[in-house]
């Protein structure tokens, strides 16, 4: 699969299910309608996929330039880890709008959500990459070179 149509197609998937997870998740322990709690997994949903393509696109092209290929525990890590340090930047404010909550606990609820979403987010690029294989970033070089 192509780089772009691959990162595509992942972070659609990826953002899919997390719309029904965090929806579901957010109506059940916010205590937020319905409607709320949707319109924030939605909202953070978009928020996601916009960052999940731009920090995959850099995490490639940072995993290119290195010399040691493939897909370690790590490398698998410290990128779930990145992701959501990014992501909370931007969703911690729109969950205290949107639910109507304090930031504090808005944090709290966006620091649920990150312990589950490193989960995930692991559990998923794993399953994908087994599905679909490694981008050509992660592949060894085949000659010299």
């Amino acid at each position: 699969m192509q780089a772009v149509r691959r990162r595509v197609f992942y972070a659609t998937l990826y953002e899919a299910l997390a719309i029904v997870i965090t929806s579901v998740g957010l109506a059940c322990f916010s205590g937020s309608a319905a409607a709320n709690a949707t319109l924030a997994g939605v909202v953070s949903s978009a928020i996601a996929l916009a960052w999940n393509l731009v920090y995959t696109t850099l995490y490639e092209r940072w995993e290119a330039r290195q010399s040691r290929k493939g897909r370690s525990f790590t490398r698998r890590a410290v990128h779930a880890v990145g992701f959501e340090l990014g992501l909370v930047v931007m969703t911690v404010p729109m969950f205290a709008a949107v639910l109507g909550i304090s930031w504090g606990e808005a944090l709290v609820y966006d620091f649920g959500l990150i312990l589950f979403f490193l989960g995930y987010t692991f559990v998923f690029n794993l399953v994908f990459d087994k599905v679909f294989g490694l981008p050509a970033s992660a592949l060894p070089h085949s000659g010299p070179g």
